[in-house]
């Protein structure tokens, strides 16, 4: 995502116009309504509207806010749309804060890589027609996509317990409805989807999505200096989550744990830190049906998705959704170099670079036997043509690297426009330069 106004003040700061020593001490609300339009290498070019929402109280916070509150509605010309409403409340509950997300997806072209990163073989020329031993044309390829939309409501409450130790709590509901592509000129394509659908690697009770409701509970550790521009401290959540199939009743009751905890090193001052995150999320007991392995259970959003590995909330540069399972862990690393400061419509802005490196693995396996199966029932060769079998590559599975780099706009320290692009050390988890324009950093 990108705005145009943003990509004008990119271009002034870059240029080390404006430049000024001394911030402003914001006061009261602050308003930023501004058109989204923007570009997403995993989902195309972006067109809307939002409005940024700020309350500074008396200013003797600053550049901490009371309040902060975003609408959105925009729309990909991939096929996806996004209606959303969220919060972040610091003093409406003493000591703590109150967080909540509303947000509406669609996806016309949602993309599907089958289980267990490595595992399951990747071509992005594969193209099957309705006939299995007939190769398409020089078609684009909808092998990889599916259609999917869900609604997300998810709240979270944190509390002071001593110092900089929290205790957290909250709930999610998600309505997920999937299915296959649905897309002219796309209809005599067969899907990995489908072939999922064919061998039970996706199940009847789980084809078109369902229900899911979380209870989570949990510990937070922060010394942060800030929110969303960080320059030194610690901040930690560990989480226990718990999902009771008490809506569908179609045996997918599941608990488990997520651990996320990143560091900011200062290296010169406040102009040069070192950021890093830890990731791991592991199941512990139970079964979590296909349409939900890949989200990340955080109690509290940095960015619109929450889902990966993969795309633009977790590993940078790997196939969105490309590296999912049971179990997960990423790592993320950037420097953060402040280049310049420099006041504009009576605003504090600063623009730095993040040259920045990532990894992610699948930890926990999810249905590896059923791939390994789907692969023998096949004959080990679904497509004679090409001896390409789409189930399982017999590869075990290892880390998933990226490298890449960012340039970012930061304004009164809390709105933060991001360019990102990174590229895939291995060309299984993609072949083409990722580039993302969007909001905040990625921790």
């Amino acid at each position: 995502m990108k705005r145009i106004l943003s990509i004008a003040l990119l271009c002034a700061a870059t240029l080390g116009l404006f430049a000024q020593k001394q911030e402003i001490i914001k006061t009261g609300w602050n308003f930023g309504p501004l058109p989204v339009v923007g570009w997403d290498s995993d989902l195309g070019f972006q067109y809307g509207a939002c409005v940024d929402i700020f309350n500074y109280g008396d200013g003797s916070s600053y550049p901490s806010y009371d309040y902060k509150m975003n609408l959105e509605a925009s729309t990909f010309t991939g096929g996806s749309s996004v209606l959303r409403c969220y919060g972040d409340f610091k003093t409406l509950i003493p000591e703590g804060k109150l967080f909540f997300d509303c947000t509406y997806f669609n996806a016309k072209k949602f993309d599907f890589f089958g289980f267990n990163g490595y595992a399951s073989p990747y071509n992005p020329n594969f193209l099957l027609s309705a006939n299995p031993l007939e190769m398409l044309g020089d078609n684009t390829s909808a092998f990889n996509w599916m259609k999917r939309s869900q609604f997300r409501l998810v709240t979270s409450v944190q509390r002071r317990i001593t110092g900089n130790l929290y205790w957290a709590a909250g709930f999610g509901y998600y309505n997920i409805k999937t299915g296959r592509v649905k897309i002219d000129g796309y209809e005599d394509q067969i899907t990995l989807y489908d072939l999922y659908r064919q061998t039970n690697l996706i199940r009847d009770n789980e084809a078109n999505g369902g229900n899911v409701l979380q209870l989570r509970a949990g510990l937070v550790y922060d010394t942060r200096d800030h929110d969303s521009d960080p320059t030194r401290g610690v901040n930690v959540e560990a989480t226990l989550v718990g999902a009771p199939d008490i809506i569908d009743r179609k045996g997918y009751s599941n608990l488990g744990f997520t651990f996320v905890g990143s560091q900011y090193v200062p290296v010169y001052k406040d102009k040069l830190t070192f950021a890093y995150r830890i990731g791991i999320q592991t199941k512990l007991a139970g079964e979590i049906p296909y349409y939900f392995i890949n989200n990340l259970n955080t109690l509290f959003f940095r960015k619109v998705y929450t889902e990966g590995l993969g795309g633009n909330a977790s590993v940078r540069g790997i196939n969105r959704n490309g590296v999912v399972g049971n179990g997960m862990a990423w790592l993320n690393t950037e420097f953060r170099w402040r280049i310049v400061n420099f006041r504009f419509i009576n605003q504090n802005f600063h623009v730095a670079l993040n040259p920045f490196f990532d990894m992610g693995w699948v930890t926990q396996p999810y249905r590896l036997d059923e791939q390994k199966a789907a692969y023998e029932m096949t004959g080990g060769q679904y497509n004679p043509l090409n001896k390409y079998n789409p189930f399982y590559s017999g590869n075990e599975e290892k880390v998933h690297m990226t490298a890449g780099c960012g340039l970012k706009v930061v304004m009164n320290r809390n709105f933060v426009v991001s360019v990102e692009m990174a590229r895939a050390l291995d060309k299984r988890d993609g072949q083409k330069l990722w580039n993302n324009i969007g909001f905040n950093y990625l921790f």
